[in-house]
Protein backbone atom coordinates (compact mmCIF):
# COMPACT_ATOMS: atom_id res chain seq x y z
CA UNK A 1 0.00 0.00 0.00
CA UNK A 2 1.44 3.37 -1.05
CA UNK A 3 1.09 6.51 1.08
CA UNK A 4 2.71 9.95 1.04
CA UNK A 5 4.47 11.11 4.23
CA UNK A 6 5.16 14.85 4.38
CA UNK A 7 8.89 15.52 4.48
CA UNK A 8 9.76 12.01 3.31
CA UNK A 9 7.73 11.26 0.18
CA UNK A 10 5.90 8.20 -1.12
CA UNK A 11 6.50 4.95 0.71
CA UNK A 12 5.04 1.42 0.72
CA UNK A 13 3.66 0.07 3.99
CA UNK A 14 1.80 -3.02 5.13
CA UNK A 15 -1.98 -2.84 5.31
CA UNK A 16 -2.42 -2.88 9.11
CA UNK A 17 0.46 -0.66 10.21
CA UNK A 18 -0.60 1.99 12.76
CA UNK A 19 0.68 5.56 12.52
CA UNK A 20 2.66 4.98 15.73
CA UNK A 21 4.36 1.88 14.30
CA UNK A 22 5.07 3.76 11.07
CA UNK A 23 6.51 6.67 13.06
CA UNK A 24 8.94 4.35 14.88
CA UNK A 25 10.08 2.83 11.60
CA UNK A 26 10.65 6.17 9.91
CA UNK A 27 12.28 8.16 12.69
CA UNK A 28 14.02 5.47 14.80
CA UNK A 29 15.46 7.10 17.95
CA UNK A 30 13.71 10.43 17.32
CA UNK A 31 10.17 9.08 17.01
CA UNK A 32 9.14 10.45 20.41
CA UNK A 33 9.52 14.04 19.12
CA UNK A 34 6.20 13.56 17.33
CA UNK A 35 2.96 13.82 19.25
CA UNK A 36 0.06 13.40 16.84
CA UNK A 37 -0.67 13.03 13.13
CA UNK A 38 -2.81 14.41 10.34
CA UNK A 39 -4.18 11.96 7.79
CA UNK A 40 -5.60 13.74 4.76
CA UNK A 41 -5.63 16.95 6.87
CA UNK A 42 -7.75 15.29 9.57
CA UNK A 43 -6.18 15.19 13.03
CA UNK A 44 -5.74 11.63 14.33
CA UNK A 45 -4.11 9.95 17.29
CA UNK A 46 -0.85 8.14 16.65
CA UNK A 47 -2.67 4.89 17.43
CA UNK A 48 -4.73 5.37 14.23
CA UNK A 49 -4.47 2.15 12.17
CA UNK A 50 -6.81 2.62 9.23
CA UNK A 51 -4.44 4.05 6.63
CA UNK A 52 -5.54 3.56 3.02
CA UNK A 53 -3.95 3.71 -0.42
CA UNK A 54 -2.72 7.21 -1.38
CA UNK A 55 -3.34 8.69 2.07
CA UNK A 56 -1.37 11.85 2.92
CA UNK A 57 0.27 11.61 6.34
CA UNK A 58 1.87 14.43 8.34
CA UNK A 59 3.44 13.82 11.75
CA UNK A 60 3.24 16.83 14.09
CA UNK A 61 5.72 17.90 16.76
CA UNK A 62 5.52 20.52 19.50
CA UNK A 63 6.13 23.35 17.00
CA UNK A 64 2.65 22.72 15.57
CA UNK A 65 -0.34 24.08 17.58
CA UNK A 66 -2.01 20.65 17.65
CA UNK A 67 1.26 19.02 18.67
CA UNK A 68 1.71 21.56 21.46
CA UNK A 69 -1.78 20.83 22.78
CA UNK A 70 -1.02 17.09 22.90
CA UNK A 71 2.28 17.79 24.72
CA UNK A 72 0.53 19.91 27.37
CA UNK A 73 -2.32 17.40 27.87
CA UNK A 74 0.17 14.55 28.26
CA UNK A 75 2.20 16.62 30.74
CA UNK A 76 -1.00 17.36 32.71
CA UNK A 77 -1.87 13.65 32.81
CA UNK A 78 1.58 12.79 34.18
CA UNK A 79 1.39 15.65 36.70
CA UNK A 80 -2.05 14.60 37.99
CA UNK A 81 -0.95 10.96 38.19
CA UNK A 82 2.18 11.93 40.18
CA UNK A 83 0.20 14.11 42.63
CA UNK A 84 -2.40 11.40 43.24
CA UNK A 85 0.33 8.85 43.95
CA UNK A 86 2.12 11.16 46.38
CA UNK A 87 -0.96 12.49 48.18
CA UNK A 88 -3.31 9.51 48.41
CA UNK A 89 -5.53 10.35 45.41
CA UNK A 90 -6.05 13.96 46.49
CA UNK A 91 -8.06 16.06 43.98
CA UNK A 92 -5.99 18.13 41.57
CA UNK A 93 -7.29 20.94 39.36
CA UNK A 94 -5.81 22.56 36.25
CA UNK A 95 -7.18 26.08 36.53
CA UNK A 96 -5.96 28.46 33.80
CA UNK A 97 -2.91 29.78 31.95
CA UNK A 98 -0.71 32.09 34.00
CA UNK A 99 2.92 33.18 34.20
CA UNK A 100 3.87 31.41 30.92
CA UNK A 101 2.43 28.13 32.19
CA UNK A 102 -0.65 26.59 33.80
CA UNK A 103 -1.82 27.48 37.30
CA UNK A 104 -2.86 24.34 39.19
CA UNK A 105 -4.07 23.56 42.69
CA UNK A 106 -3.68 20.44 44.84
CA UNK A 107 -6.48 20.21 47.38
CA UNK A 108 -4.34 19.69 50.47
CA UNK A 109 -5.32 21.07 53.87
CA UNK A 110 -2.06 23.00 54.03
CA UNK A 111 0.17 25.23 51.94
CA UNK A 112 2.42 23.65 49.37
CA UNK A 113 6.16 23.82 50.07
CA UNK A 114 9.34 23.69 48.02
CA UNK A 115 9.77 20.14 49.31
CA UNK A 116 6.40 19.23 47.75
CA UNK A 117 7.54 20.73 44.44
CA UNK A 118 10.75 18.69 44.56
CA UNK A 119 8.90 15.44 45.29
CA UNK A 120 6.31 15.99 42.55
CA UNK A 121 9.02 16.71 39.98
CA UNK A 122 10.93 13.56 40.97
CA UNK A 123 7.77 11.45 40.71
CA UNK A 124 6.87 12.98 37.33
CA UNK A 125 10.37 12.29 36.00
CA UNK A 126 10.12 8.67 37.19
CA UNK A 127 6.88 8.24 35.21
CA UNK A 128 8.47 9.83 32.13
CA UNK A 129 11.67 7.74 32.36
CA UNK A 130 9.72 4.49 32.63
CA UNK A 131 8.35 5.04 29.09
CA UNK A 132 4.89 4.00 30.24
CA UNK A 133 2.35 3.29 27.50
CA UNK A 134 -0.77 5.45 27.75
CA UNK A 135 -3.68 3.25 26.82
CA UNK A 136 -6.67 4.75 25.04
CA UNK A 137 -10.02 3.03 25.65
CA UNK A 138 -13.50 3.72 24.34
CA UNK A 139 -15.83 3.06 27.27
CA UNK A 140 -19.58 3.19 27.63
CA UNK A 141 -20.85 6.20 29.56
CA UNK A 142 -21.98 3.95 32.44
CA UNK A 143 -18.59 2.20 32.69
CA UNK A 144 -16.75 5.54 32.58
CA UNK A 145 -19.02 6.96 35.29
CA UNK A 146 -18.28 3.98 37.56
CA UNK A 147 -14.54 4.53 37.19
CA UNK A 148 -14.77 8.26 37.90
CA UNK A 149 -17.03 7.72 40.91
CA UNK A 150 -14.39 5.33 42.30
CA UNK A 151 -11.73 7.99 41.66
CA UNK A 152 -13.89 10.72 43.31
CA UNK A 153 -14.13 12.76 40.09
CA UNK A 154 -17.72 13.91 40.28
CA UNK A 155 -17.10 16.85 37.92
CA UNK A 156 -16.50 14.28 35.17
CA UNK A 157 -19.57 12.31 36.22
CA UNK A 158 -21.65 15.49 35.92
CA UNK A 159 -20.26 16.20 32.46
CA UNK A 160 -20.96 12.63 31.28
CA UNK A 161 -24.55 12.87 32.51
CA UNK A 162 -25.20 15.23 29.58
CA UNK A 163 -22.96 13.41 27.09
CA UNK A 164 -24.25 13.28 23.53
CA UNK A 165 -22.68 9.96 22.44
CA UNK A 166 -22.83 6.37 23.71
CA UNK A 167 -19.10 6.11 24.38
CA UNK A 168 -16.32 8.29 25.73
CA UNK A 169 -12.57 8.23 25.07
CA UNK A 170 -10.68 7.47 28.30
CA UNK A 171 -6.91 7.36 28.83
CA UNK A 172 -5.35 4.90 31.29
CA UNK A 173 -1.89 5.54 32.74
CA UNK A 174 -0.64 2.77 35.02
CA UNK A 175 -4.06 2.16 36.59
CA UNK A 176 -5.20 5.80 36.66
CA UNK A 177 -8.02 6.86 34.31
CA UNK A 178 -8.78 10.31 32.93
CA UNK A 179 -10.51 12.12 30.06
CA UNK A 180 -9.15 15.02 28.05
CA UNK A 181 -10.61 17.47 25.57
CA UNK A 182 -8.40 16.31 22.71
CA UNK A 183 -5.75 13.67 22.14
CA UNK A 184 -2.95 12.50 24.44
CA UNK A 185 0.39 11.03 23.34
CA UNK A 186 0.75 7.21 23.42
CA UNK A 187 3.78 7.18 25.75
CA UNK A 188 5.10 9.24 28.65
CA UNK A 189 8.53 9.48 26.95
CA UNK A 190 7.39 12.41 24.76
CA UNK A 191 7.84 14.81 27.69
CA UNK A 192 11.39 16.14 27.72
CA UNK A 193 11.13 19.56 29.32
CA UNK A 194 8.97 20.86 32.18
CA UNK A 195 9.21 22.58 35.54
CA UNK A 196 7.09 23.41 38.59
CA UNK A 197 7.08 26.69 40.51
CA UNK A 198 5.22 27.68 43.67
CA UNK A 199 2.70 30.47 43.18
CA UNK A 200 -0.05 31.67 45.53
CA UNK A 201 -2.28 28.82 46.67
CA UNK A 202 -0.94 26.45 44.04
CA UNK A 203 1.83 26.04 41.54
CA UNK A 204 2.69 26.81 37.93
CA UNK A 205 3.18 23.85 35.58
CA UNK A 206 5.74 25.08 33.04
CA UNK A 207 6.54 23.80 29.54
CA UNK A 208 8.36 24.98 26.38
CA UNK A 209 6.90 27.36 23.83
CA UNK A 210 6.41 26.61 20.14
CA UNK A 211 8.94 29.31 19.33
CA UNK A 212 11.72 27.80 21.48
CA UNK A 213 11.11 24.13 22.16
CA UNK A 214 14.45 23.46 23.88
CA UNK A 215 14.09 25.99 26.70
CA UNK A 216 11.35 27.00 29.07
CA UNK A 217 10.15 30.59 28.53
CA UNK A 218 11.43 33.23 30.90
CA UNK A 219 9.26 33.15 34.01
CA UNK A 220 7.07 36.27 34.25
CA UNK A 221 4.97 36.71 37.38
CA UNK A 222 1.57 38.26 36.66
CA UNK A 223 0.25 39.30 40.07
CA UNK A 224 -2.63 41.47 38.81
CA UNK A 225 -3.76 38.84 36.32
CA UNK A 226 -3.74 36.20 39.05
CA UNK A 227 -5.89 38.48 41.20
CA UNK A 228 -8.52 38.90 38.48
CA UNK A 229 -8.57 35.13 37.93
CA UNK A 230 -9.18 34.67 41.67
CA UNK A 231 -11.99 37.24 41.53
CA UNK A 232 -13.43 35.32 38.60
CA UNK A 233 -13.24 32.05 40.53
CA UNK A 234 -15.17 33.71 43.36
CA UNK A 235 -17.82 34.80 40.83
CA UNK A 236 -18.11 31.16 39.77
CA UNK A 237 -18.71 30.21 43.41
CA UNK A 238 -21.42 32.88 43.69
CA UNK A 239 -23.21 31.42 40.67
CA UNK A 240 -22.43 27.80 41.70
CA UNK A 241 -21.12 27.08 38.21
CA UNK A 242 -17.48 26.02 38.15
CA UNK A 243 -17.47 23.58 35.26
CA UNK A 244 -19.46 22.74 32.14
CA UNK A 245 -21.41 19.90 33.77
CA UNK A 246 -22.87 22.32 36.32
CA UNK A 247 -23.71 24.84 33.58
CA UNK A 248 -25.46 22.16 31.53
CA UNK A 249 -27.53 21.15 34.54
CA UNK A 250 -28.72 24.75 35.05
CA UNK A 251 -29.77 24.88 31.38
CA UNK A 252 -31.49 21.49 31.63
CA UNK A 253 -33.32 22.54 34.81
CA UNK A 254 -34.44 25.90 33.33
CA UNK A 255 -32.37 27.89 35.82
CA UNK A 256 -30.10 29.58 33.29
CA UNK A 257 -31.99 32.89 33.53
CA UNK A 258 -30.71 33.33 37.09
CA UNK A 259 -27.14 32.74 35.92
CA UNK A 260 -27.55 35.31 33.13
CA UNK A 261 -29.00 37.94 35.46
CA UNK A 262 -26.35 37.46 38.16
CA UNK A 263 -23.47 37.37 35.68
CA UNK A 264 -24.62 40.54 33.92
CA UNK A 265 -25.18 42.25 37.27
CA UNK A 266 -21.64 41.35 38.34
CA UNK A 267 -20.34 42.94 35.13
CA UNK A 268 -22.32 46.13 35.73
CA UNK A 269 -21.21 46.31 39.35
CA UNK A 270 -17.56 45.96 38.35
CA UNK A 271 -17.85 48.63 35.64
CA UNK A 272 -19.54 50.98 38.12
CA UNK A 273 -16.76 50.33 40.65
CA UNK A 274 -14.12 51.23 38.03
CA UNK A 275 -16.04 54.41 37.15
CA UNK A 276 -16.21 55.34 40.85
CA UNK A 277 -12.45 54.86 41.20
CA UNK A 278 -11.79 57.11 38.20
CA UNK A 279 -14.29 59.76 39.30
CA UNK A 280 -12.84 59.93 42.81
CA UNK A 281 -9.52 61.23 41.48
CA UNK A 282 -9.85 64.68 39.90
CA UNK A 283 -6.36 64.41 38.38
CA UNK A 284 -7.40 61.56 36.04
CA UNK A 285 -8.19 63.00 32.62
CA UNK A 286 -7.42 60.10 30.28
CA UNK A 287 -8.68 56.50 30.43
CA UNK A 288 -6.75 54.03 28.28
CA UNK A 289 -8.44 50.70 27.46
CA UNK A 290 -6.48 47.84 25.92
CA UNK A 291 -6.95 44.12 25.49
CA UNK A 292 -6.69 41.30 22.97
CA UNK A 293 -9.05 40.73 20.06
CA UNK A 294 -12.71 39.99 20.82
CA UNK A 295 -12.49 41.04 24.45
CA UNK A 296 -15.49 43.34 24.14
CA UNK A 297 -13.50 46.58 24.38
CA UNK A 298 -16.00 48.65 22.39
CA UNK A 299 -19.02 47.76 24.52
CA UNK A 300 -17.00 48.03 27.72
CA UNK A 301 -15.80 51.54 26.78
CA UNK A 302 -19.37 52.70 26.16
CA UNK A 303 -20.70 51.16 29.37
CA UNK A 304 -17.87 52.74 31.32
CA UNK A 305 -18.65 56.11 29.72
CA UNK A 306 -22.27 55.79 30.85
CA UNK A 307 -21.19 55.06 34.43
CA UNK A 308 -18.80 58.01 34.37
CA UNK A 309 -21.67 60.23 33.22
CA UNK A 310 -23.75 58.91 36.13
CA UNK A 311 -20.96 60.24 38.32
CA UNK A 312 -21.20 63.69 36.74
CA UNK A 313 -18.34 63.31 34.29
CA UNK A 314 -18.45 63.98 30.57
CA UNK A 315 -16.60 61.66 28.18
CA UNK A 316 -14.96 62.05 24.80
CA UNK A 317 -13.79 59.03 22.81
CA UNK A 318 -10.67 59.02 20.65
CA UNK A 319 -9.78 56.25 18.21
CA UNK A 320 -6.10 55.47 17.85
CA UNK A 321 -6.79 54.42 14.25
CA UNK A 322 -7.11 58.09 13.33
CA UNK A 323 -3.49 58.67 14.37
CA UNK A 324 -1.88 56.25 11.90
CA UNK A 325 1.02 57.79 10.01
CA UNK A 326 0.57 58.07 6.25
CA UNK A 327 0.89 54.69 4.56
CA UNK A 328 4.34 55.27 3.04
CA UNK A 329 5.72 56.09 6.53
CA UNK A 330 4.38 52.87 8.07
CA UNK A 331 7.18 50.58 9.41
CA UNK A 332 7.76 47.25 7.68
CA UNK A 333 7.78 43.86 9.41
CA UNK A 334 10.39 41.11 8.99
CA UNK A 335 8.69 40.03 5.75
CA UNK A 336 8.81 43.49 4.22
CA UNK A 337 5.08 44.09 4.69
CA UNK A 338 3.45 47.07 6.41
CA UNK A 339 3.25 46.46 10.16
CA UNK A 340 0.07 48.23 11.22
CA UNK A 341 0.20 46.68 14.71
CA UNK A 342 3.45 48.23 15.86
CA UNK A 343 3.15 51.35 18.01
CA UNK A 344 5.49 53.09 15.58
CA UNK A 345 2.70 53.01 12.97
CA UNK A 346 1.07 55.78 15.05
CA UNK A 347 1.96 59.47 15.12
CA UNK A 348 2.71 59.50 18.83
CA UNK A 349 3.93 63.10 18.92
CA UNK A 350 0.71 64.43 17.39
CA UNK A 351 -1.41 62.20 19.61
CA UNK A 352 0.31 63.46 22.77
CA UNK A 353 0.12 67.07 21.61
CA UNK A 354 -3.63 66.74 21.08
CA UNK A 355 -4.16 65.07 24.47
CA UNK A 356 -2.29 67.84 26.27
CA UNK A 357 -4.28 70.55 24.50
CA UNK A 358 -7.61 68.80 25.16
CA UNK A 359 -6.72 68.49 28.86
CA UNK A 360 -6.04 72.25 28.91
CA UNK A 361 -9.48 72.84 27.35
CA UNK A 362 -7.87 74.16 24.16
CA UNK A 363 -9.43 73.70 20.73
CA UNK A 364 -8.11 70.74 18.72
CA UNK A 365 -8.87 69.39 15.26
CA UNK A 366 -8.86 65.59 15.56
CA UNK A 367 -7.71 63.82 12.35
CA UNK A 368 -9.48 61.11 10.40
CA UNK A 369 -7.45 58.36 8.77
CA UNK A 370 -8.66 57.29 5.33
CA UNK A 371 -7.78 53.62 5.01
CA UNK A 372 -8.45 53.48 1.26
CA UNK A 373 -5.95 56.23 0.45
CA UNK A 374 -3.65 55.61 3.40
CA UNK A 375 -3.69 59.32 4.24
CA UNK A 376 -4.60 61.34 7.31
CA UNK A 377 -7.25 64.01 6.79
CA UNK A 378 -8.25 67.02 8.92
CA UNK A 379 -11.89 67.43 7.96
CA UNK A 380 -13.66 67.24 11.33
CA UNK A 381 -15.04 70.13 13.31
CA UNK A 382 -12.59 71.35 16.00
CA UNK A 383 -13.18 69.99 19.51
CA UNK A 384 -12.90 71.81 22.83
CA UNK A 385 -13.43 69.91 26.09
CA UNK A 386 -14.34 71.10 29.59
CA UNK A 387 -12.58 70.43 32.90
CA UNK A 388 -15.21 67.76 33.62
CA UNK A 389 -14.32 65.70 30.54
CA UNK A 390 -12.62 62.31 30.65
CA UNK A 391 -10.92 61.29 27.39
CA UNK A 392 -11.52 57.59 26.66
CA UNK A 393 -8.94 55.94 24.39
CA UNK A 394 -9.40 52.38 23.17
CA UNK A 395 -6.62 50.56 21.32
CA UNK A 396 -4.06 47.77 21.53
CA UNK A 397 -1.24 50.03 22.74
CA UNK A 398 -3.13 51.67 25.59
CA UNK A 399 -1.00 50.05 28.32
CA UNK A 400 2.31 50.86 26.67
CA UNK A 401 3.76 54.00 28.30
CA UNK A 402 5.34 54.98 24.99
CA UNK A 403 1.86 55.81 23.64
CA UNK A 404 1.32 58.60 26.18
CA UNK A 405 4.94 59.43 26.95
CA UNK A 406 4.24 63.18 27.33
CA UNK A 407 1.33 62.70 29.76
CA UNK A 408 1.99 62.59 33.49
CA UNK A 409 1.17 59.31 35.20
CA UNK A 410 -1.24 61.03 37.60
CA UNK A 411 -3.46 62.05 34.66
CA UNK A 412 -3.83 58.51 33.26
CA UNK A 413 -5.89 55.48 34.23
CA UNK A 414 -5.18 52.21 32.42
CA UNK A 415 -7.61 49.33 32.02
CA UNK A 416 -6.81 45.85 30.72
CA UNK A 417 -9.79 43.86 29.44
CA UNK A 418 -9.90 40.24 28.33
CA UNK A 419 -12.29 37.29 28.29
CA UNK A 420 -10.67 35.30 31.11
CA UNK A 421 -12.92 32.26 31.14
CA UNK A 422 -13.96 31.28 34.64
CA UNK A 423 -15.55 28.05 33.49
CA UNK A 424 -13.64 24.80 32.89
CA UNK A 425 -14.81 21.65 31.12
CA UNK A 426 -13.89 19.74 34.26
CA UNK A 427 -11.14 19.92 36.88
CA UNK A 428 -8.50 18.64 34.47
CA UNK A 429 -9.58 20.39 31.28
CA UNK A 430 -9.42 24.16 31.24
CA UNK A 431 -11.16 26.32 28.64
CA UNK A 432 -8.57 28.36 26.79
CA UNK A 433 -9.17 32.10 26.88
CA UNK A 434 -8.04 32.30 23.25
CA UNK A 435 -10.60 29.66 22.21
CA UNK A 436 -13.43 31.68 23.74
CA UNK A 437 -12.20 34.80 21.93
CA UNK A 438 -11.79 32.91 18.64
CA UNK A 439 -15.40 31.69 18.80
CA UNK A 440 -16.58 35.21 19.65
CA UNK A 441 -14.65 36.53 16.66
CA UNK A 442 -15.95 33.86 14.25
CA UNK A 443 -19.51 34.87 15.15
CA UNK A 444 -18.83 38.63 15.05
CA UNK A 445 -16.85 38.53 11.80
CA UNK A 446 -19.72 36.72 10.12
CA UNK A 447 -22.40 38.98 11.61
CA UNK A 448 -20.74 42.31 10.86
CA UNK A 449 -17.89 41.78 8.38
CA UNK A 450 -19.24 39.09 6.09
CA UNK A 451 -16.32 36.74 6.80
CA UNK A 452 -16.76 32.97 6.94
CA UNK A 453 -15.13 30.91 9.71
CA UNK A 454 -12.18 29.93 7.53
CA UNK A 455 -11.30 33.58 6.88
CA UNK A 456 -11.28 34.27 10.62
CA UNK A 457 -9.14 31.19 11.26
CA UNK A 458 -6.66 32.29 8.59
CA UNK A 459 -6.20 35.64 10.33
CA UNK A 460 -6.14 34.29 13.87
CA UNK A 461 -2.51 33.17 14.10
CA UNK A 462 -1.25 36.63 13.13
CA UNK A 463 -3.73 38.22 15.53
CA UNK A 464 -2.30 36.06 18.34
CA UNK A 465 1.28 36.95 17.40
CA UNK A 466 0.39 40.65 17.56
CA UNK A 467 -1.16 40.18 21.00
CA UNK A 468 1.92 38.36 22.29
CA UNK A 469 4.12 41.18 21.03
CA UNK A 470 2.11 44.34 21.69
CA UNK A 471 -0.50 43.62 24.40
CA UNK A 472 0.39 40.82 26.83
CA UNK A 473 3.84 42.21 27.81
CA UNK A 474 2.14 45.37 29.12
CA UNK A 475 -0.91 43.88 30.88
CA UNK A 476 0.59 44.25 34.35
CA UNK A 477 0.84 48.02 33.71
CA UNK A 478 -2.93 48.26 34.12
CA UNK A 479 -4.43 50.09 37.09
CA UNK A 480 -7.37 47.71 36.94
CA UNK A 481 -8.37 44.61 34.99
CA UNK A 482 -11.81 43.70 33.75
CA UNK A 483 -12.84 40.17 32.86
CA UNK A 484 -15.38 40.34 30.04
CA UNK A 485 -16.17 36.63 29.95
CA UNK A 486 -19.70 35.48 30.75
CA UNK A 487 -20.27 32.08 32.33
CA UNK A 488 -23.17 31.31 30.04
CA UNK A 489 -21.86 32.74 26.77
CA UNK A 490 -20.71 29.53 25.04
CA UNK A 491 -24.23 28.14 25.43
CA UNK A 492 -25.41 31.13 23.38
CA UNK A 493 -22.50 31.36 20.94
CA UNK A 494 -22.74 27.66 20.12
CA UNK A 495 -25.84 27.97 17.94
CA UNK A 496 -24.24 30.81 15.96
CA UNK A 497 -20.77 29.30 15.72
CA UNK A 498 -21.46 25.64 14.93
CA UNK A 499 -22.99 26.17 11.43
CA UNK A 500 -20.18 28.59 10.54
CA UNK A 501 -17.42 26.25 11.70
CA UNK A 502 -19.14 23.23 10.18
CA UNK A 503 -18.99 24.93 6.76
CA UNK A 504 -15.17 24.66 6.69
CA UNK A 505 -14.51 22.18 3.90
CA UNK A 506 -12.71 18.85 4.21
CA UNK A 507 -9.83 19.91 1.93
CA UNK A 508 -9.14 23.04 4.01
CA UNK A 509 -5.88 23.51 5.92
CA UNK A 510 -8.13 24.39 8.87
CA UNK A 511 -10.11 21.15 8.82
CA UNK A 512 -8.42 19.87 11.99
CA UNK A 513 -9.21 23.21 13.68
CA UNK A 514 -12.83 22.73 12.61
CA UNK A 515 -12.82 19.28 14.25
CA UNK A 516 -11.31 20.64 17.44
CA UNK A 517 -13.71 23.56 17.85
CA UNK A 518 -16.80 21.48 17.05
CA UNK A 519 -15.71 18.90 19.62
CA UNK A 520 -15.18 21.66 22.17
CA UNK A 521 -18.62 23.19 21.56
CA UNK A 522 -20.28 19.76 21.76
CA UNK A 523 -19.69 19.78 25.52
CA UNK A 524 -22.16 22.66 25.94
CA UNK A 525 -25.93 22.51 25.93
CA UNK A 526 -27.44 25.20 23.71
CA UNK A 527 -29.29 28.08 25.35
CA UNK A 528 -32.17 28.70 22.99
CA UNK A 529 -33.86 31.63 24.70
CA UNK A 530 -31.91 34.91 24.51
CA UNK A 531 -34.63 37.13 25.97
CA UNK A 532 -32.90 37.49 29.33
CA UNK A 533 -29.67 38.89 27.83
CA UNK A 534 -29.63 42.70 28.30
CA UNK A 535 -29.22 44.69 25.10
CA UNK A 536 -26.21 46.38 26.73
CA UNK A 537 -24.45 43.03 27.30
CA UNK A 538 -20.91 42.60 26.01
CA UNK A 539 -22.18 39.43 24.30
CA UNK A 540 -24.36 41.60 22.01
CA UNK A 541 -21.15 42.99 20.47
CA UNK A 542 -20.71 39.56 18.88
CA UNK A 543 -24.20 38.19 18.25
CA UNK A 544 -25.86 41.53 17.43
CA UNK A 545 -28.98 43.15 18.82
CA UNK A 546 -27.24 45.53 21.20
CA UNK A 547 -27.91 49.23 21.61
CA UNK A 548 -24.31 50.34 22.30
Amino acid sequence: MNIMVKGIGNIDISQKLSCYELLKQLYNDEYNKYLTVKVNKMLKELSYNELSENDEVEFLDIKNPDGMRVYVRTLCLIYIKACRELYNNIPVSIEHSLNKGLFTEIKLNRKLTEEDIFEIKIKMQEIIDKNIFINKQMLSIDDAKKIFIEQNMFDKVSLLSNWNTENVRVYELDGYYDTFYGYVAPNTNVIYNFDLKLFGTGLILRYPSRENINELPEYAEHIKLAKIFKETEDWGDIMEVGHVGALNETILNNKINDIILVNEALHEKKIAYIADEISADEKIKIVLIAGPSSSGKTTFAQRLSIQLRVNGKKTYAISLDDYFVDREKTPLDENGKYDFDTIDALDIELFNDHLIKLMKCEEVQIPTFEFKTGKRMFNKQPVKLTKDHIIVVEGIHGLNDKLTSHIEKKNKFKIYISALTQLNIDNHNRISTSDTRLIRRIVRDNQFRGHNAQKTMELWDNVRKGEEKYIFPFQENADVMFNSSLTYELGILKKYAVPLIDAVEENSDFYSEKQRLLKFLSYFRTIENENMIPNTSILKEFIGGGIL
